[in-house]
């Protein structure tokens, strides 16, 4: 399906640039033209059915079907809900309000405003033509996993008195969202419009990471890695846990660098734990929290995180060494 940007990368580089194959050079630009045409095609393509998606269900539909289950249910529900459903993170603090009014506990909320950002199902589809599908299903089910861990820690330890306290005294009856009319070409500008907006804002940080994964396939030789990444080195997952906090590029944008890392020979469970970090506790992503969680909050939120990829990171390198 893919093999058309291999073809047309191979034109651009050996053909029309007339750079030799298997030179660093040669290797490095290759791999951005093929991935940069083909994450910028999926982009579009998902991005667009997902803005259908989007205007079919709605954030109080969302709430709606969590509030009033049983914890058995709600958390894998929040969980799930959170991976499938294609909110940006904009939408966090409204959803986190209205959670909390409808009764939906802290934990549970938490589960899903974990999962939400780290499972981006534009991101989803391009990791699993990027490195395979199977990457791609253990990515999802981990990061489910540790939404429903980390809202259970922190409904065990009963951390509402670290949200702001304007939160609890909100009654804003249906969440605050842009509203689309129901006919199909009313969903479909709207579906148009989310490419647009998306895409405009992420272009760079696609280019970025595209830009340091063909670095790293053509001129970092595959010894610096199985030395300083394998999985027998320790500090190597929460490196990339660390590494990954500042790193804002958008989820889609680290994959690049998730390829290149696997195609040099780094441990699933490295790239896994680099990804999710980058996606669930980039800076961006806790500014806007702020609005609603403590300080408090917020650093045992990331503290959570910080631990569970680690452990996550680890668990997949022994699993699948």
């Amino acid at each position: 399906m893919f093999a058309i940007f291999t073809w047309l990368a191979d034109w651009l580089a050996y053909g029309v640039l007339r750079l030799e194959s298997g030179t660093p050079l040669g290797e490095a630009v290759h791999f951005f033209i093929e991935d940069v045409t083909k994450i910028f095609f999926l982009l579009a393509v998902i991005i667009y059915l997902m803005g259908l998606m989007r205007a079919l269900i709605s954030p109080e539909r969302v709430r709606k079907i969590v509030a009033g289950r049983s914890r058995l249910v709600s958390y894998p529900l929040a969980s799930l809900l959170g991976s499938i459903t294609p909110f940006c993170s904009c939408s966090s603090v409204p959803l986190f309000i209205g959670f909390l009014e409808a009764g939906i506990p802290l934990g549970v909320t938490m589960a899903f405003l974990i999962t939400s950002p780290m499972i981006n199902q534009v991101a989803v589809v391009v990791l699993a033509a990027a490195v395979g599908w199977k990457v791609a299903v253990l990515y999802v089910a981990t990061g489910m996993l540790v939404g429903m861990l980390g809202g259970l820690v922190i409904e065990t330890f009963k951390l509402e008195k670290w949200v702001e306290e304007y939160v609890w005294k909100i009654h804003m009856g249906e969440v605050a969202v842009q509203t689309v009319g129901t006919s199909f070409k009313a969903r479909a500008t709207f579906a148009w419009g989310e490419v647009k907006d998306i895409v405009g804002r992420i272009w760079k940080y696609v280019l970025i990471g595209v830009g340091l994964g063909a670095a790293l396939h053509g001129f970092v030789p595959q010894s610096f890695f199985t030395t300083y990444a394998s999985s027998s080195n320790p500090f190597a997952v929460p490196l990339a846990v660390i590494i990954g906090i500042p790193l804002y590029s958008n989820a889609t944008g680290v994959i690049p660098i998730v390829e290149a890392l696997m195609s040099k020979g780094v441990p699933i469970g490295t790239v896994l734990a680099l990804m999710m970090s980058v996606a669930a506790i980039s800076l961006p992503e806790m500014i806007i929290l702020r609005k609603v969680l403590k300080p408090q909050l917020i650093a045992t939120f990331t503290g959570i995180l910080f631990v569970a990829f680690i452990a996550v990171g680890f668990l997949f390198n022994f699993m699948l060494a």
